[in-house]
């Protein structure tokens, strides 16, 4: 489903170069679950940006789908996220003075033709996500786990591919962590292909795969033998 290689970036101020990433290779696997781990200034969401294709690398080549990403121009690179990925973030990224149902609807506006069943589909992501009864609740009336749940029907509603998540349980209780924890799960067994960025350990074991990133690189890539030896998932 994404495939990288040798993917380097460097950002460059005041003629001074600061490389984040130092020539990452990686492969995943439709329908497979991915966690990136690493601490604070990693290079983790810098990786999270070029695979969901919001920033370009300094070098090195990405595929989306079979899609060889380099050279689009940025309605098609546009175009190309709108169709295939769902994107989740830290911060909920709501219109606070708007309906759940609204927020959810915010991508299709993107849509090349914005769909006749707009509503009955933002409707059926919000109760997918435990959320038929907040739908007319403006996200300012939501708790943090409720926006964070709405902020993922938002990232379904064009029925993507893949789901990026960047720190998505960081502004979370543990309540609302498993509860957003177990919609991926529900949405990987469903046929998604899920890709989480964490600094969180717990978190990072409800994925199939954990990849480490320390200093711009990949050191370690290892099956989640907890996640086959769990009765949860």
């Amino acid at each position: 489903m994404i495939k990288i290689k040798n993917i380097k970036k460097t950002y460059t101020k005041a003629s001074v170069s600061t490389p984040v990433l130092r020539g990452i290779s990686l492969s995943i696997q439709r329908g497979e679950y991915v966690a990136i781990m690493g601490t604070s200034g990693t290079g983790k969401s810098t990786l999270m940006n070029i695979l969901g294709c919001l920033d370009k690398p300094t070098n090195g080549q990405l595929e989306l789908d079979g899609v060889d990403v380099h050279g689009l121009d940025d309605d098609a690179l546009s175009a190309l996220r709108n169709k295939k990925i769902g994107f989740v973030f830290q911060q909920f990224f709501l219109l606070e003075r708007t309906t759940a149902l609204d927020n959810v609807l915010l991508p299709l506006i993107y849509a090349e033709k914005y769909p006749v069943d707009a509503v009955k589909r933002a409707k059926k992501t919000l109760v997918s996500v435990g959320l038929e009864d907040r739908m007319e609740y403006l996200a300012s009336e939501l708790s943090g786990g409720e926006q964070q749940r709405v902020a993922i029907a938002r990232a379904l509603i064009n029925d993507p591919d893949v789901i990026l998540a960047d720190e998505p349980t960081g502004n979370l209780d543990s309540k609302s962590t498993n509860e957003v924890l177990e919609i991926f799960s529900r949405l990987n067994q469903e046929g998604r292909t899920i890709v989480v960025v964490t600094h969180d350990r717990a978190v990072a074991e409800h994925a199939q795969r954990i990849l480490e990133l320390k200093d711009g690189q990949i050191i370690n890539s290892v099956a989640n033998s907890k996640l086959k030896n769990s009765s949860d998932h």
